[in-house]
């Protein structure tokens, strides 16, 4: 008796694909296409802490050891005020954006896109990286402080 294996792979079409050479933060990096083109990229739906915020230092470095030196694969969904492509960045198949709130590394930014809401509350309920905090503040508020 013979058998058929269909195997249905799901199939995603990504505009961008390169080396992640440099984290500016946590959530924007600079890859280098196989064209030799360096574009910087804005991770689309998070918002991570600033720089100078609580957890911001710690965010990038997170970022940082998670993708630098390695190939990732850019779901773009468009380009943000600054011409940074914005999108879902993936590195062997999974979504970083994803990780990065489900580590509590980043808010879901529901102000454009509520994607991350579930990983958000599930990072919380763990009291997860700036979940340690008491009461953390949204970068989008922290950067009207400034």
């Amino acid at each position: 008796m013979k058998f058929l294996a269909i195997f249905l792979v799901p199939l995603f079409l990504f505009a961008l694909e390169g080396k992640v050479i440099s984290v500016t933060d946590g959530d924007t990096v600079k890859i280098l296409t196989f064209e030799r083109q360096q574009i910087k990229v804005r991770l689309y739906g998070i918002d991570a802490p600033e720089k100078k915020q609580p957890y911001g230092t710690a965010a990038k470095r997170y970022l940082s050891d998670l993708i630098v030196g390695k190939t990732v694969q850019i779901e773009e969904l468009g380009k943000d005020r600054y011409k940074r492509v914005l999108g879902i960045v993936y590195l062997n198949g999974k979504d970083v954006n994803e990780i990065l709130v489900l580590n509590g590394y980043a808010w879901a930014f529901t102000k454009y896109s509520k994607i991350y809401e579930s990983q958000e509350w599930k990072a919380r309920s763990k009291g997860l990286g700036l979940w340690r905090d008491k009461n953390p503040i949204k970068p989008e508020i922290w950067r009207k402080t400034i």
